[in-house]
């Protein structure tokens, strides 16, 4: 019997590019299985479906650490430092070069419900990056982030640390219904 890991994903091996880039579209699709089961158990709840909601949130947490896994086989999971530097870098692209092509092409086609999504996508990425930001330079001064709630709209994704607002600045989802980190 193979040696089981313990209490951790298995560690990075640069061994083979065919290899690493069908690990990183496992990663892909995993990471989209688990989201999509998510969203399944939301309306199996809706429907009156407790258990069948229940059932999508276990395996949608079995894709999540298949995910994990395969991140950390790709060698990316670093220490907190390196992973909000990442974390800050992804924000980065997503706002500067994804979403504004995405947009570019969603305008073009007249699809207003892609660039609503779009939008409050990238409004979100925005709070990130300067959260990442401003918790990056805590850490690299060996302080952590504070002990304030980080909370965040449900709807578009808007997130604040601290207090939620009255309303969503971005889509006018009321404060109330933010989740709470």
């Amino acid at each position: 019997m193979a040696e089981p890991f313990k209490n951790a994903p298995p560690a990075p091996e640069n061994k083979g590019e065919m290899t690493a880039q069908n690990i990183a579209a496992a990663l892909a699709g995993e990471s989209q299985a688990s989201q999509k089961y998510l969203a399944f158990a939301d309306v199996a709840d809706a429907e009156g479906y407790p258990n069948v909601a229940r059932l999508f949130r276990g395996v949608a947490f079995a894709e999540s650490t298949h995910a994990r896994n395969h991140l950390s086989v790709l060698g990316g999971i670093g220490t907190t430092t390196e992973n909000l530097k990442a974390a800050w870098g992804g924000e980065t692209f997503e706002i500067t070069e994804m979403y504004p092509a995405y947009d570019a092409v969603a305008k073009l086609q007249e699809n207003k419900s892609a660039q609503t999504s779009i939008r409050y996508a990238l409004t979100a990425e925005k709070d990130h990056q300067g959260i990442y930001d401003s918790t990056l330079k805590g850490v690299e001064g060996k302080a952590d982030l504070g002990a304030g709630a980080v909370r965040v709209c449900p709807i578009c994704g808007h997130t604040v640390i601290g207090d939620a607002p009255d309303e969503c600045p971005v889509c006018g989802t009321a404060g109330a219904h933010f989740k709470e980190f």
